[in-house]
Formats: C-alpha cells, sequence, structure tokens
C-alpha cells in the first residue's frame, strides 16, 4: 500500500543553518517520511533536465497518509529553484531554517576548511578570506548566501509567506522541542514529537535523536570547532549583516536574536 510520492513538503536551506539536524528531527514523526539524501533537483540543470519522473524515483516508499520531505540546501539561494518549484506545485510547504548569518558564514567556511584538509589541499584563514585589501570581501559566496534579505525576495515573487516557514535554527540547536512542535502545526500533523525522543550530548555539546527505541546523534561533521575570529572582523560582519537583517525582518514580519 506504498508508493514514491513527490514531495509535499521541502526543507530549502539555508546551507549550514542546521537543514540536517530538522529533517532527521522531524523523521522521529510517524507521518513523516525523508529523502535519505539531497537531491538537488531545482537547483542543478543537470538534474532538472531529467525531469519529474526521476525527481519521484529518488523518493522513499510512503502511505497515504504520511508526508514526504526531501532538503537540499542549496535552493534558497538558487535564482531558478523557486519559479520551478513553484511550476511543479504552487501550493506546496516550504521549510527554511536560518541562523545569525555572520555564525551561518563561519560555519560554513569550517565545512570548506575541513574538507580541504582531508582532501591534502592548501586552506585560508578565515581573516585572510573575508577581509581583501583591508575592507570586507562581500563577493566571498560564503558572505552572499547569508544575505537573507536578498534571497527571500526571489521566494516571495512566488509564493506567499503563509506557504513558507521559518525554523530558528539558533533555538532549535539549544532546545528542539518547541520549534518542531510549529512545524507540525504549519504542516496541520498531529503532535507526536516528545522531549523524550531528545537527549543532550554532553561531549558534542548537542541534542541527540531518541526514537524507535535507538538512539542516534548527527554526524561527526556537524558541531565541529569553529575557529577563533578576530573582534574586529566579526564586529565587520555584524555591521555589514545588521541592514539586510532589519530588511529581512520587515519582509517576514519576524525579528530573530541575531547580532
Amino acid at each position: 500500500g506504498t508508493n514514491r510520492q513527490i514531495p509535499q513538503t521541502i526543507i530549502i536551506g539555508v546551507r549550514k543553518g542546521g537543514t540536517r539536524a530538522l529533517l532527521e528531527m522531524l523523521d522521529i514523526h510517524p507521518n513523516i517520511v525523508v529523502a535519505a539524501t539531497e537531491v538537488h533537483f531545482f537547483d542543478w540543470d543537470e538534474n532538472y533536465v531529467k525531469g519529474i519522473d526521476w525527481y519521484r524515483s529518488l523518493m522513499p516508499f510512503s502511505y497515504e497518509n504520511q508526508i514526504t520531505i526531501e532538503k537540499t540546501p542549496g535552493y534558497f539561494t538558487s535564482p531558478q529553484a523557486p519559479e520551478r518549484i513553484h511550476d511543479m506545485n504552487s501550493s506546496i510547504k516550504l521549510l527554511l531554517i536560518l541562523r545569525d548569518p555572520t555564525e551561518r558564514v563561519i560555519s560554513d567556511y569550517t565545512q570548506v576548511y575541513y574538507n580541504r584538509v582531508e582532501s591534502h589541499k592548501p586552506v585560508q584563514l578565515f581573516e585572510d578570506i573575508v577581509i581583501k585589501n583591508g575592507a570586507l570581501n562581500t563577493k566571498y559566496k560564503a558572505i552572499q548566501r547569508s544575505l537573507y534579505d536578498v534571497h527571500m525576495e526571489k521566494w516571495l515573487k512566488h509564493f506567499s509567506l503563509d506557504q513558507i516557514h521559518i525554523v530558528d535554527g539558533n533555538t532549535l540547536i539549544k532546545d528542539p522541542l518547541p520549534e518542531l512542535q510549529k512545524v507540525e502545526r504549519f504542516l496541520n500533523l498531529p503532535s507526536r514529537i516528545m522531549s523524550s525522543n531528545f537527549y543532550f550530548n554532553q561531549t558534542k555539546g548537542f541534542y541527540c535523536i531518541r526514537s524507535d527505541g535507538r538512539e542516534r546523534c548527527l554526524h561527526e561533521s556537524k558541531g565541529r570547532p569553529h575557529p577563533l575570529v578576530n573582534n574586529t572582523v566579526l564586529e565587520q560582519l555584524y555591521s555589514y549583516f545588521r541592514e539586510h537583517n532589519a530588511k529581512f525582518y520587515r519582509m517576514v514580519n519576524h525579528s530573530f536574536d541575531w547580532h
């Protein structure tokens, strides 16, 4: 009695915002099934040309009463993704998880740094990438990805605000349950995720998941230590994002506790 369904909900981003944690925590819910990998259907042309049946073939099997969710953090910053998703299903519900934009930049750098170290490629200090000729390097991709207002504008051309639920990534890590209960309500699902589904892992410094008699933590690549960043550079980043954040708050009628 199961089949593969096109997702009724997509986690559209943001990269290094907590998309994996959100997906794995939602997977606890009996009415949710999740795609195992990031599909990159709507943001990569070479996948999009393969068509909707190819996309569906990558989804998990589900029952009629279950919602299929996929997550690809690259969608949020993709110029093509909003229109392509709208063409597939104009009434789809979207989940967007965001965190403090400066933290997100540092986390973005950290992931690339470790990937380069593991591949024996040369690495640069954070400050040497972020500052060029004494000024903030606003062309740095990680900074571009944190301009939430710029990207959100594209989504709001195709979707109404009530179709996009914003999850506070900073809160999800510190206290997952309230954020997940908001998602349950947004998706019109019965409340099934409970505080007993989480336990705090002192070693990792964040919550791990307990469900179906099993305990699991996020992959070891998550929660890696960030570099200590020079305070002057931090202040330059906070200052640069301040206006963008204010514009974003107005756009979504909600303020966040960001620098």
